[in-house]
């Protein structure tokens, strides 16, 4: 694989563990992924991904690796709480939100979406931290 290619798939695969994917389905999904950005991506895109250096992908890998170094949390419910910069996606007894999103709705939808890939439940908080909402998947 070229170099913008493989960089591209590492950064998709680390964002599909990230939302519960299993390492197994993560890794071929994001690779066919990558060869297709690599084939309608522009020139500014690639060169991009090019000088995305590897202590970049390593932060973001230490960054997603909130489910691996703790899996206990893939069992966990994701929870919409408040965060100084808007609302915060965060798997219960994490150390660390997942995302961080302005609006509280952005927030939800990519709660559900992870909580339905793990299986869990979304528990949205209000403004308070008091609880709005449980939905299980």
């Amino acid at each position: 694989m070229d170099t913008p290619v493989k960089k591209k798939a590492i950064d998709i695969a680390n964002a599909m563990l990230d939302e519960g994917y299993d390492e197994g389905r993560a890794i071929p999904i994001a690779t066919e992924q990558a060869k297709e950005w690599y084939e309608n991506a522009t020139k500014d895109e690639i060169n991009e991904a090019k000088q995305m250096g590897d202590d970049e992908l390593q932060s973001r890998d230490q960054d997603d690796q909130q489910y691996e170094s703790r899996p206990g949390l893939l069992d966990k419910g994701e929870h919409v709480v408040p965060h100084e910069d808007g609302w915060a996606v965060q798997a219960e007894d994490a150390k660390k939100p997942s995302n961080v999103y302005e609006k509280k709705e952005e927030a939800v939808s990519r709660a559900k979406e992870v909580a339905e890939n793990k299986g869990t439940q979304v528990i949205i908080h209000k403004k308070d931290g008091s609880i709005q909402e449980k939905t299980d998947y």
